[in-house]
């Protein structure tokens, strides 16, 4: 795995930001809604937990084994629904998360979509737990 200092070609300042300075990373301990998703493509892994209270997600922290382009949609991934209601952040998408990002080499694309996926899954696993 690249360490950072060591990217530049075809990544986004954006993504070199969120790569070297992860926000929002650990555990989030009273999270209510956890997605768990893995790459096949790649084997890149990502725990995303959110407290969700009120129908709008208070706070995002997230874990993740992966490469430059993972870790950064991680990262920015939290920044895009803290605050959010439930409704708006079941919005975010793969694409919309790949433009945020502002620039990925075609090759690394796929590691991008990992974080909108566990956000999905979070939100329906939320959902679920709701109607029980």
């Amino acid at each position: 795995m690249a360490k950072p200092g060591e990217l530049r070609e075809g990544y986004s300042e954006i993504v070199l930001d969120h790569f070297e300075h992860p926000r929002n990373s650990g555990v989030l301990e009273d999270a209510n809604a956890v997605g768990y998703m893995t790459n096949p493509v790649c084997g890149d892994t990502l725990v995303l937990m959110l407290r969700i209270s009120d129908e709008r997600i208070e706070e995002a922290r997230w874990q993740s084994d992966g490469c430059a382009a993972s870790l950064a949609a991680s990262s920015l991934l939290t920044e895009l629904v803290q605050g959010e209601t439930i409704s708006d952040a079941s919005e975010i998408t793969r694409e919309s998360v790949v433009e945020a990002l502002g620039g990925l080499p075609a090759s690394k694309l796929h590691a991008s979509v990992l974080a909108a996926d566990a956000l999905h899954h979070a939100l329906a696993a939320y959902e679920e737990k709701r109607e029980d």
